[in-house]
């Protein structure tokens, strides 16, 4: 079978932090598939077809994707970040556990990419340096019983926590419900780093106390990470924003 489907994270949004990598699948691809947005931040290439579609239909598009590759086509598929990562690779080997028993054949590859937690972590410091876990505040694809079970387990164990898909116009309440549920366990003076459009030109960062952060504050473009009870601040001069990070030894202050 000649076709082949390479899943490409494209990372946070600056061109300079796409994997050399993933720059070759997406230069050897005859076909983008992808999520609209995602598809426009890929510079057009003669004779390459390209196939944007809607949010929400991952799995339509993964059969579309693997559909094509199953007929010749080097497919790219495409998600921000890594897409390993609340991304398409899930979706497209769902699809494949699940339809057409010649997908199984395919030359499925994935190409990662730096996910947004990664790249917001950056911008401060070193907040994911201790133990640490990733959640999607959405409830979509699971109930919010769900969600917040995990939420409250992992903010009893202490890790520091990155909330993906923080707040949508059809989901306006569950950030500030999982900031609620922080409030009964860490302290107000918790940080709190709202990271949105991380590396694009309109990025915009902020470092806040658990008292002071508002759901409002935060949209689908926002990576949440909040901090643990050993996650410091290193405040700085001349109004700079201070340093963030979480020491590798828990329990253990400088």
């Amino acid at each position: 079978m000649t076709g082949r489907v390479t899943i490409v994270g494209l990372g946070p949004g600056d061109p300079r932090f796409l994997t050399p990598a993933a720059s070759e699948a997406l230069a050897s691809a005859t076909d983008l598939v992808g999520y609209g947005p995602y598809v426009g931040r890929v510079p057009e290439r003669p004779g390459q077809r390209r196939h944007a579609s809607d949010n929400r239909v991952e799995l339509d598009r993964a059969r579309f994707a693997l559909d094509l590759a199953a007929k010749g086509s080097r497919v790219a598929v495409v998600s921000g970040g890594d897409p390993g990562v609340f991304a398409m690779a899930a979706a497209v080997f769902e699809a494949v556990e699940n339809g057409d028993p010649i997908w199984r054949s395919l030359d499925i590859r994935v190409e990662p990419g730096i996910t947004a937690m990664l790249a917001a972590a950056a911008r401060v410091g070193a907040p994911l340096g201790g133990d640490f876990c990733a959640m999607s505040l959405s409830d979509n694809l699971k109930p919010w019983e769900v969600v917040e079970a995990r939420l409250r387990a992992a903010l009893a164990a202490d890790f520091v926590v990155a909330l993906y898909n923080p707040i949508s116009s059809a989901r306006p309440w569950q950030l500030g419900a999982a900031f609620k549920i922080v409030a009964e366990t860490r302290g107000s003076d918790t940080p709190i780093i709202l990271a949105r459009a991380v590396m694009r030109p309109d990025e915009r960062i902020r470092i806040l106390p658990l008292s002071e952060v508002e759901a409002s504050m935060a949209d689908m473009s926002t990576i949440v990470i909040i901090g643990a009870s050993t996650t410091r601040l290193i405040e700085r001069p001349e109004g700079k924003a201070p340093f963030v990070y979480t020491p590798r030894s828990y329990g253990v202050r400088p």
